[in-house]
């Protein structure tokens, strides 16, 4: 029986790499990529990490770095990630059989190897993976290469940590003595699924570095924690023990919701807002296929700032499964009215279609309007399909045609063009 090998590709410092492949003048210099309404670093490039602005820090606290070194900052572009990165994983998909990839994150990807383990040099193929992502794409990855999903995470973590494996860990064709002397000097907190707590309850049992785990007793402990991490010993050893996931699980809810840029005080605009969310919301609904039958709607102050923290939440029923926009917003709307209250600074609102079903498994019941929902349906595909094609947001529900300043809109002062999914936004030659 062939022994399995899995490769994790990941690009470095996604967001930033993204930004760079459209502005060159960001290249060699340091960039950070901010998190909704700029507020804390999400992405940094490497000279960035440099200058020591860790993950996380909030913009003001970075200022003086900014202007010493004239960091580049960006607000998130999230459409523009999104496409790179259906870009990204077609291109992968092209190495591997279809039931070979895994899409794990935006910018990560498994890939079972083991049919090519015999007929390809596994690093050459790598480094062809990674050669054909930058030439298409223009997006720098590193590749780890191992006998599970574990081992070939963590030798994605050693690609990127050590120049001198130039992109490509292969834990298949290594010199075992070299990768146990890196595991020695890594952290056990860099392991797949190992977190800040568990990290401290295993450096308490004197489980310190990577070295240290894949020597300890894993039924221990699997006793001691949990089966996941006698899994995840395993894992590390080479023994494969978590299967690629090839379908995305079913929701069990779909949340849309955001921190506005400025306080909202009226309920008109908290209702623009929400509309905004819900189309959002359906949007999503529509693409995986699904219905729902209730709405929980949100609305919260701040808690760091105002003296009394305000946060109602209320779910709206529907009578019966659908992803019609105009009746799950009217549930939003019902639902705000009922939470909102006179007074109140808001900083953040949000909805949760919940009780969601795939849309084949709706069974209607003997008062069935069908004419109704063939009618729904249409006009949903026909608002779907025209955003879809013409550029987001060309059709609207009536609450978002007001043209004034809206404060809950997300603060985005530095974002970049989006440069693949608006018309407007596209590169023009001069």
């Amino acid at each position: 029986m062939k022994q399995r090998v899995f490769a994790l590709v990941d690009v470095n410092n996604c967001y930033v790499s993204c930004e760079r492949v459209f502005d060159p003048k960001l290249h060699q210099r340091p960039v950070v990529v901010l998190s909704n309404n700029d507020g804390c670093v999400v992405s940094r490039s490497k000279e960035a990490k440099a200058l020591g602005i860790k993950m996380a820090v909030p913009l003001f606290q970075i200022q003086h770095l900014i202007r010493r070194h004239h960091v580049a900052v960006l607000s998130s572009n999230y459409a523009l990630y999104a496409e790179m990165s259906r870009r990204f994983m077609n291109i992968l998909a092209n190495f591997v059989g279809p039931n070979d990839q895994e899409i794990y994150s935006i910018d990560e990807c498994f890939l079972e190897l083991t049919d090519h383990q015999h007929r390809e040099n596994l690093s050459q193929y790598a480094r062809q993976i990674l050669k054909t992502v930058q030439t298409w794409l223009g997006l720098p990855c590193c590749i780890g290469i191992g006998y599970s999903k574990t081992q070939a995470k963590m030798a994605n973590h050693l690609a990127k940590t050590h120049a001198a494996f130039d992109g490509v860990c292969n834990m298949v064709d290594e010199d075992p003595c070299v990768i146990e002397d890196l595991l020695a000097h890594t952290d056990v907190g860099e392991v797949w699924g190992v977190g800040r707590k568990l990290q401290k309850r295993l450096e308490q049992m004197q489980i310190c570095s990577v070295m240290d785990l894949v020597e300890a007793d894993d039924k221990r402990l699997g006793q001691h924690f949990s089966v996941m991490l006698e899994n995840t010993v395993r894992e590390l050893r080479g023994i494969s023990c978590i299967e690629l996931e090839h379908q995305v699980p079913d929701k069990q809810h779909i949340i849309s919701s955001r921190s506005f840029g400025q306080p909202v005080k009226d309920l008109q605009n908290l209702s623009e807002a929400l509309t905004q969310f819900t189309q959002r919301a359906v949007e999503r609904l529509y693409a995986q296929r699904l219905l729902c039958k209730s709405i929980g709607v949100s609305i919260r102050t701040n808690r760091f700032q105002d003296a009394e923290y305000f946060h109602p939440y209320t779910i709206v029923h529907l009578r019966d499964y659908t992803d019609n926009l105009l009746e799950i917003n009217k549930a939003v709307q019902y639902g705000l009215k009922c939470i909102f209250k006179v007074g109140h600074s808001y900083k953040k609102a949000g909805i949760t279609l919940l009780d969601v079903i795939p849309r084949q498994q709706y069974v209607p019941d003997l008062f069935f309007d069908a004419q109704s929902t063939i009618k729904n349906q249409k006009l949903l595909d026909i608002l779907i399909q025209i955003n879809k094609e013409h550029g987001k947001d060309r059709i609207v529900l009536a609450p978002l045609t007001n043209k004034q300043p809206r404060p809950w809109k997300m603060n985005q002062a530095h974002k970049s063009p989006s440069y693949l999914t608006q018309w407007a936004d596209v590169l023009r030659v001069q």
